[in-house]
């Protein structure tokens, strides 16, 4: 296995000390799933990608402002001497915080799209009247994708960036959707 700097435990544990919401854990633990997933299907570093999804949003509950968020994660996983690549992912999956900065790499554009999939996902599931992510289709998620005003907050010219990836827009909601219907009793949907 290569060095990353951190393990996936490690990762996990330092989640778990960063983010007190369990929202935002799950959304980690989607985050992770559906990076791995991404990185499998374009022949790119599963575990790398992983880490990068698990460890995207340390500082979502301490810099909750777009402004500002990612620059404390960046502080810690280069203070631990987490891989650049992960650390440099992390920080453009946020570009409001970091100005004139674009995502210019593969780990970039999956992180950025991989980790914005997972509201759309997860609000899909909860309009469902099981509120599980076993009942929610591909089509709903293909569908939900069109409709821009349901969950705002899953910018759509972001998820599209799986296009950067050659993955077009409606593989990679069924491909993320099947991620994180695998770990659906890890998120509690």
């Amino acid at each position: 296995m290569a060095d990353y700097g951190i393990t996936r435990e490690e990762a996990y544990k330092l989640v778990c000390e960063h983010l007190h919401s369990p929202h935002l854990v799950n959304h980690s633990l989607a985050a992770e799933a559906v990076l791995r997933a991404v990185a499998e299907e374009v022949g790119e570093d599963i575990d790398k990608w992983g880490l990068a999804g698990l460890l995207h949003d340390l500082d979502a509950e301490s810099h909750p402002d777009l402004d500002t968020h990612t620059t404390r994660t960046v502080e810690i996983l280069n203070d631990r001497g987490v891989d650049p690549e992960i650390v440099e992912a992390i920080r453009l999956h946020n570009l409001q915080a970091h100005p004139g900065a674009t995502r210019s790499k593969p780990l970039h554009y999956g992180l950025a799209a991989g980790e914005t999939v997972t509201g759309l996902i997860v609000a899909a599931a909860l309009v469902n009247p099981e509120k599980k992510l076993a009942a929610v289709k591909p089509k709903s998620v293909r569908k939900r994708f069109k409709e821009k005003a349901f969950a705002r907050g899953a910018d759509r010219t972001i998820i599209a960036e799986c296009e950067l990836l050659g993955i077009d827009v409606p593989h990679f909601c069924e491909m993320s959707l099947t991620a994180m219907q695998r770990i659906a009793d890890d998120i509690g949907l």
